[in-house]
């Protein structure tokens, strides 16, 4: 085990293994930092006391609003600015200890902000415990469809309505569908939550030209937790015949911390089998998810968080290189601060569903909060708030929360 001079508790997400990237302010402009423990590291200050001499054009980056130039110098750099970090936070003689008075800020103290300039954001379906419980829900005797085992279904989402952590989210109005046939215009009355991942794309693609499927991981940087805000009522009546569109473009949530894909390297584990064999541009041995426990609490307004979702990453059919193969098969070019996000990750049992659609089973029965509080949709001023995870032996990795809250619908 690494022992550092900082102390960390044994339970925080950011662990010495971590060091994730964010983008924070206090009393100064909005840079970047590397959180460990209840610390932020300000990556501007350290790179002003010469703590990584190796990049000396890195300064820009590390003084931007977003990460973007940050992740464009490339994995080799991130890793760079970690194992500096890493190594500093070992030597009592380093200059961050030296200067920790300086360089270190508490989580508590600063302001988080949206990691990234997000151009393109793509949602995939990519787990199968999903899908299949949706598709019994409204096709119980054609639960998935015939194309869902052959590629990672996938739609292109709104990337202008993506949202920090902690910012509100306003209930959204809509058509919705009536029995006489005719839509009404109301606020939505079946608001939920969709406890995802988003793998963030650390550098550009060739236009026209696909992705390799063994290529493919090389061109993401990291990971976030990513909430999908969906209205299911507006859902239902718009879905047909090209899928999602207001009921999901009014906003989306992601965790501030950018985990980069090396510190999640301990927590890589085999990828569910697939029959039938996908085709050979999304074939891959081995193929590899990652072991993240993820779970979903609801805080009712003046109440108590109660956890309604305990899951794990590591069942998702469809990998995170086989959605990039999918996705530029066609030579659709990928951007650096491009999301995708892997859709709603859920298991078989009920405690296990990612989104109150499942379970509540599209609002048929409720789910039991506890001291006689129950949901079957969101209600205004519920509080919901996401966590995830990584655990191997001594060595934790974590996300830290994503949290958002329900406000009224705006009325005018």
């Amino acid at each position: 085990m690494l022992q550092s001079w900082l102390p960390v508790p044994p339970d925080s997400d950011f662990s010495i293994y971590n060091l994730p990237f964010g983008i924070f302010s206090d009393e100064r402009p909005a840079r970047a930092g590397v959180a460990i423990g209840e610390w932020v590291v300000d990556l501007t200050a350290a790179y002003a006391l010469n703590l990584f001499p190796h990049y000396p054009e890195a300064g820009g980056a590390f003084r931007k609003p977003v990460l973007n130039d940050l992740i464009g110098l490339g994995r080799e750099f991130s890793e760079y600015v970690r194992k500096t970090i890493q190594d500093a936070l070992f030597d009592h003689d380093s200059v961050l200890h030296q200067y920790a008075g300086h360089l270190l800020i508490r989580q508590k103290d600063v302001q988080m902000h949206m990691p990234l300039k997000v151009g393109n954001y793509t949602d995939f379906y990519s787990s199968e415990e999903h899908a299949f419980s949706v598709g019994q829900i409204f096709r119980p005797d054609n639960p998935l469809f015939p194309n869902w085992k052959q590629m990672p279904v996938a739609y292109h989402g709104r990337a202008s309505s993506i949202v920090a952590s902690g910012t509100p989210v306003y209930r959204p109005q809509g058509q919705v569908g009536q029995a006489s046939g005719n839509p009404a215009f109301v606020a939505t009355r079946a608001l939920d939550y969709e406890l995802e991942l988003a793998f963030v794309i650390g550098k550009d693609s060739t236009f026209g030209r696909p992705v390799p499927v063994g290529e493919a991981e090389d061109y993401i940087f990291g990971m976030l937790l990513f909430n999908d805000w969906s209205a299911r009522d507006i859902q239902r009546w718009e879905y047909q015949p090209l899928g999602p569109f207001t009921s999901k473009n009014f906003a989306s949530g992601i965790s501030p911390w950018i985990v980069t894909w090396e510190a999640l390297h301990p927590f890589r584990v085999p990828a569910p089998a697939q029959l039938p064999r996908p085709l050979p541009y999304l074939s891959i041995e081995p193929r590899l998810n990652f072991d993240l426990s993820l779970s979903v609490g609801i805080k009712p307004e003046n109440g108590s968080e109660y956890e309604v979702c305990q899951t794990n990453a590591q069942h998702l059919y469809w990998t995170a290189a086989q959605q990039i193969a999918h996705h530029t098969i066609t030579g659709c070019n990928l951007q650096t601060g491009d999301l995708l996000a892997t859709g709603t990750i859920s298991g078989r049992g009920i405690s296990q569903k990612g989104c109150l659609l499942e379970a509540t089973l599209n609002g048929r029965q409720s789910v039991k909060l506890g001291d006689g509080v129950e949901r079957r949709f969101l209600e205004d001023n519920d509080e919901v708030v996401m966590r995830g995870f990584g655990q191997k032996e001594k060595i934790r990795v974590g996300f830290g929360e994503l949290r958002g809250k329900v406000l009224p619908a705006i009325q005018g």
